[in-house]
């Protein structure tokens, strides 16, 4: 059997003492050198040494000892090793310990009784107890506070040993006077705690009769009485209501745990709308008024499980959950961003902007930290608010347009994706976001928003003066024509450089210092070091260029250079239709076809780092010809069929959201044949208006039977797993259990032979990031007769872990050792990843950022694109991102993300590419990427092992 360890030490592995010096320094009079001999005495215990020969030693020499420090470590000695033999009986030198314990107990210094009275909480052998008896109850009167608290918790654990209530008989009765007298806090928490735990009825009885004053009583005495309420309310449900009574009052303590355990006592015990308020109430004051982060998450933590059960009552709180977003932590702040989205309704939505509003104008300032990071956080709830609520939407595009040209691109993406779809989605703003954004567009500075900006200014420009308007701020961006010039001497020069007021380019210089040629003889090396502007690249005039769409080409961004060719198109083609002017439109078009012109010549120029890509040279080839044109078919393409696939894609997105909310809002509707409960005519009886709203709500559930819901059988009988063979002389089956951490194993072992099996143990190893948290222990099990044996493993990371191992028995016929091989247990990484969604940009960001990539071929069965698409969302539990809308249609052809979320907090993402050939047969790959290594394997083996077939 494993022995139970009370003390744990930590021990620094180096050379250990020899038991002969330890000997040796116990027997000498130096005090300091007996102090150390007794540390490493302990130390070498702790870590399996026997030392049999140092009891003696320590009895004669160490026993005497006055010193404060040398007694303390001689009752961790004591408390550690041995004081049984192989059958369980005491052995006869332990007789020589009880009349030192006794003459500590009746020590003059209340630190040796104390300690003493502690160590004897901590003893199992009635033997060694039972004569001390006497004294231990004569500590309960001492003067001293430290000297009882001890004595009432010795008391305790000698009255939970099996002969404990016959050696204390009158234990309850005792500490229930002593509950009555006592003025230490810590005297009266531990008195109290031995009623609850050794006599619940007296504990009880005290607590009803002391209501009144319950408030008043410390803290740590408050935690265990609402121990107590909730084991009694478990028990008796019908008795709740004057218990929450207790509760409630409890929850204006000064103390901030005693208000955490009240609000999730107050939780677990009733629905009613009155005690969820206050619970809900005493989270937020604590989420204000405690300063460390991970109080702060946990306690959010408990806010998002009252919103999913309680959410009408959490919309009342959605101001007070915002006030969290004063912490300077990111991760506090997303996840009060996340509750408070949820709780927006049409009552409270212009508060929860506003506040929004406030909290983007603080992140100007430069002092606060990972503003940009924060900023992005704003608006994407922001944007959230204002598809939900269309009407919102003016107060807040303005201010967000300011943050364009936002140093943080994904803020700024953020933003322009937001003007995207609220100036299709809210007609009324289009004339007003277009004249904002043509003021500031030269503020922008990064391409991915500057093409989203083009696209907006090409297809939202429809009046004469926002035409031009548009052309205009596009050309100013681009700067003067041509892009750059060759001089004489074959030097590259961007044009807009050269303009008077600008530097003229220093003149390059020229350094010497010697060299070592080959030979060992000397001579002068001349390195000329050219300035920036005579390098033959136009990479380095790209950084002096004010112009921000004239910067981001001269890096070779051709991309853009195309979509502004594109933007330049359809502003051209809308001009021809509200300019009466021909000669103005001919103008305006020349002028666009040379700037088209020179990017052309731009990307076919050896100065750049890379030549233009044939996709960007083919589209600006194609706006040259529309414009030299007049193909009333493209007109239409450009200016109708574009906008209309847009709008579709709008449409789609707002439709899918429309359905997933209708998923959620039906499962809370009631059933037609539910109970109807009067509340008006329910029998008070004299009850609180807590004590009423309780039982209504107790009512329903019964009513729709959430009380009475049982488990399915069948599923847990999925979980069971064979061990051994029915052949075997030991048979085993597990039952499986997956926890968020950790994995228990319910293993059932059954002697099928006609021996008994002594010795028997369960020893289990683990590969992967799993560990086992108990060592085996020996068991004897007799003829055909069963053991339960229970063994708990921790998990650490999202991988696919394997547990395997033996069962090791002995029997009286054979000497040996005899082994059963297990079989091997392969824990699923499916438990551990659950279905998630996100954005398509921080998807694509995370893409770009994960390290870890696992590409695993298509070899399947299933011949339709659809179907294989469905069968793989299904066996890796993860969600598919991409819309359906998107997956229509018959083309051959699918391409589709999959997105996860681990319990660890792990991203996992899934792309799929796959293609149906011409013999039926599908082909493509299924790339996998996260942060960990573990997940992307574990996943990987998943489809490898599951794509085959159907589910």
């Amino acid at each position: 059997m494993e022995k139970t360890c009370t003390l744990l030490v930590h021990f620094d592995k180096g050379t250990p003492a020899l038991a002969n010096e330890i000997k040796e320094q116990l027997e000498g009079h130096d005090t300091e050198r007996k102090i150390d001999a007794m540390k490493k005495a302990v130390m070498l215990l702790l870590n399996g040494e026997t030392l049999p020969t140092l009891f003696i030693t320590i009895v004669r020499y160490v026993l005497p000892s006055e010193d404060h420090t040398v007694q303390k470590l001689l009752l961790l000695y004591l408390e550690i090793i041995d004081k049984t033999d192989s059958r369980g009986k005491i052995l006869p030198e332990m007789i020589l310990i009880c009349q030192n314990l006794r003459n500590n107990l009746q020590h003059p210094n209340e630190y040796i009784r104390g300690v003493t009275l502690r160590f004897l909480a901590r003893l199992n052998e009635a033997e060694i107890i039972e004569p001390l008896i006497p004294s231990i109850l004569s500590n309960l009167d001492h003067r001293h506070a430290f000297v009882r608290r001890n004595a009432i918790l010795a008391m305790m654990a000698i009255y939970k040993l099996p002969q404990g209530e016959h050696m204390l008989i009158d234990a309850p009765e005792m500490i229930e006077k002593t509950l009555t007298t006592e003025q230490d806090l810590s005297s009266r928490r531990n008195a109290f705690l031995m009623l609850f735990t050794c006599a619940q009825d007296r504990a009880v009885n005290y607590l009803l009769n002391n209501l009144e004053s319950v408030s008043g009583w410390g803290d740590i005495l408050q935690m265990v009485v609402l121990e107590l309420v909730r084991k009694v309310c478990r028990t008796n449900p019908g008795e709740k209501g004057k218990y929450i009574k207790i509760i409630v009052s409890l929850l204006s303590s000064p103390s901030a745990a005693v208000m955490y355990e009240c609000a999730g006592t107050l939780v677990s015990l009733s629905s009613a709308p009155t005690a969820i308020r206050a619970a809900a109430n005493c989270y937020c004051q604590l989420l204000l008024s405690q300063s460390d982060n991970n109080v702060k998450l946990i306690i959010l933590d408990r806010l998002q499980e009252l919103k999913v059960l309680h959410r009408e009552i959490m919309v009342e709180m959605i101001m007070d959950v915002l006030r969290a977003l004063g912490s300077p932590n990111l991760d506090i702040r997303r996840k009060t961003l996340d509750i408070a989205l949820d709780l927006i309704t049409p009552r409270n939505i212009d508060e929860v902007v506003m506040m929004l509003k406030k909290e983007v104008v603080k992140t100007q300032s430069k002092e606060l930290e990972k503003g940009g990071e924060y900023r992005q956080m704003l608006v994407q709830a922001i944007h959230s608010c204002a598809l939900k609520f269309p009407e919102v939407a003016s107060t807040v595009v303005h201010l967000l347009m300011d943050f364009l040209g936002d140093s943080n691109v994904a803020s700024a993406i953020d933003v322009v994706f937001f003007v995207r779809e609220i100036i299709e989605t809210n007609s009324s703003l289009r004339e007003s976001i277009m004249a904002r954004l043509l003021d500031t567009f030269y503020q922008i500075q990064s391409s991915r928003v500057c093409t989203c900006a083009l696209w907006i200014i090409g297809e939202y420009s429809l009046s004469l003066q926002e035409i031009e308007g548009g052309i205009s701020a596009i050309k100013q961006s681009l700067g003067d024509l041509p892009f750059y010039t060759t001089a004489e001497e074959g030097e590259v020069i961007d044009t807009s450089a050269t303009k008077p007021g600008n530097q003229t380019p220093t003149p390059p210089t020229a350094s010497k210092r010697p060299a070592i040629l080959a030979d060992g003889t000397y001579a002068t090396q001349v390195a000329v070091a050219a300035s920036v502007s005579t390098v033959p690249s136009l990479m380095a005039m790209a950084g002096s260029t004010t112009a921000n769409l004239r910067a981001i080409l001269l890096t070779g961004d051709f991309f853009l250079g195309a979509v502004v060719a594109t933007t330049f198109t359809k502003l051209i083609l809308r001009l021809k239709e509200v300019q009466s002017s021909n000669v103005a439109v001919n103008k305006a078009t020349a002028d666009v076809l040379l700037i088209m012109v020179s990017m052309l010549r731009l990307g076919q120029s050896a100065a750049l780092p890379h030549l233009i890509d044939d996709d960007s040279y083919d589209r600006i080839s194609l706006c040259i010809r529309v414009l030299s044109g007049s193909d009333d078919g493209l007109k239409t393409v450009w200016l109708k069929l574009c906008r209309e696939s847009f709008v579709k894609m709008i449409a789609d997105k707002q439709y899918r959201e429309m359905e997933e909310t209708k998923a959620l809002a039906q499962e809370s509707y009631a059933q037609p044949d539910d109970l109807i409960d009067f509340y008006h005519l329910k029998s008070r009886k004299g009850m609180s208006q807590l004590e009423l709203e309780d039982e209504v709500q107790n009512d329903l559930k019964r009513a729709v039977g959430e009380i009475t819901k049982d488990g399915d059988g069948g599923k847990k009988l999925n979980r069971v797993l064979q061990l051994t063979g029915l052949s075997d002389p030991v048979y085993a089956e597990a039952y499986v259990t997956v926890h968020q951490y950790d994995i228990v194993l319910d293993v059932t072992i059954i002697n099928r032979t006609t021996e008994t099996l002594q010795n028997l143990c369960l020893e289990l190893a683990t590969m992967g990031d799993l560990k086992l948290v108990e060592r085996p222990q020996n068991y004897a099990l007799a003829p055909d007769t069963s053991k339960q044996i229970r063994a708990n493993i921790k998990v650490s990371s999202t991988e696919t872990g394997v547990i395997f191992g033996n069962i090791v028995y002995e029997t009286t016929s054979v000497l040996d050792r005899n082994v059963v091989v297990l079989n091997d247990i392969h824990i699923d990484i499916m438990d551990y990843i659950s279905p998630a969604s996100c954005a398509d940009v921080a998807f694509r960001n995370m893409w770009a950022e994960f390290e870890w990539e696992n590409k695993v071929a298509i070899n399947t069965s299933i011949q339709d694109v659809t179907e294989f698409l469905n069968h793989i969302v299904a066996s890796t539990n993860m969600k598919c991102l991409t819309p359906l809308s998107a997956l229509e249609g018959d083309c051959g052809f699918l391409a589709a993300n999959l997105y996860a979320k681990s319990v660890f907090g792990e991203d996992a993402l899934v792309n799929l590419s796959v293609e149906k050939q011409t013999d039926g047969k599908l082909n493509g790959f299924i790339r996998i990427r996260s942060k960990t290594q573990g997940i992307a394997l574990s996943l990987g083996d998943k489809i490898t092992l599951k794509q085959k077939g159907s589910v």
